[in-house]
């Protein structure tokens, strides 16, 4: 068995055991802020996928959300970085819209990613070179758009706050629309199935885009950071997610110009973290 197929099958045990603990009481707990939740399913799940590595491949390094890894900086061998529970809120508030992701870098370079939507059941899987899928279902390369056909996903909230709305509301100003769904992992394989055409953050962590990133580049997308720089598995980081198209439009004519204020917080995201 592959690294790629033993990853496939735990991400779906993983899955169903979710679905399992989800009818027992959900323990929860707050981490940076009220908003910033984790519960014993989050913990719970990053331990089954963490045990399951070690055991299967002791060698591998594993960074997870939940407090595996997070002073790992070498890009020797091969990583696993895990969010057990992407989209914590919409877990407690809805019980659906969130997703376990995985990505596995092998010496630093992408090998595979997983995103895998619980409850609709729905995995999304690229093995880097070799397409991605929609469960069995190739996914085809996604078009170009301009930013004013396109759909935005991005957080309202970032529109409300100082100097980040001046850069992001003209870029929902121009666009057909914009949307929220409260789980980066699957904003990102949206992307991928153009369901949107981008989406955008000035914050994001490791383990919130691994998975989905790998499973983008294979369809003909691109992410990189608002300044257009490549995205680092070892800190957190300002996502853009678009097709190629929309993410040079949205680099060129709105980030270029604020760079001074992007430069600014992609500092203080390295010294945060």
């Amino acid at each position: 068995m592959t690294v790629y197929e033993f990853a496939k099958g735990l991400i779906l045990e993983a899955g169903n055991n979710v679905k399992k603990i989800m009818k027992q009481d959900i323990e929860i707990e707050t981490k940076s802020n009220p908003n910033d939740l984790v519960t014993n399913v989050d913990k719970a799940t990053e331990k089954y996928i963490f045990d399951n590595i070690m055991k299967t491949y002791p060698n591998h390094l594993v960074i997870g959300e939940e407090g595996h890894g997070h002073d790992l900086v070498d890009e020797q061998g091969v990583v696993w970085v895990v969010d057990p529970i992407d989209g914590t809120l919409n877990f407690v508030h809805q019980k659906e819209n969130f997703a376990i992701s995985i990505g596995i870098y092998n010496e630093g370079k992408p090998y595979a990613g997983f995103v895998y939507d619980v409850m609709n059941d729905v995995l999304y899987h690229a093995k880097a070179g070799e397409g991605a899928y929609e469960n069995e279902h190739p996914i085809p390369d996604i078009p170009s758009t301009p930013l004013k056909t396109s759909i935005i996903g991005i957080n309202p909230n970032w529109l409300t706050k100082p100097r980040l709305g001046e850069i992001f509301k003209p870029i929902v100003d121009e666009a057909r629309s914009a949307r929220a769904y409260g789980s980066a992992a699957l904003e990102i394989v949206y992307v991928a199935t153009g369901k949107l055409a981008g989406y955008i953050t000035p914050r994001l962590q490791p383990w919130d885009f691994a998975g989905g990133l790998i499973i983008l580049n294979e369809v003909g997308g691109k992410g990189t950071n608002l300044m257009g720089d490549t995205l680092s598995i070892y800190e957190p980081s300002s996502i853009v997610m678009a097709n190629k198209q929309l993410h040079s439009e949205l680099i060129s004519n709105h980030f270029e110009k604020n760079i001074e204020i992007i430069e600014l917080l992609q500092q203080r995201l390295k010294d945060s973290d």
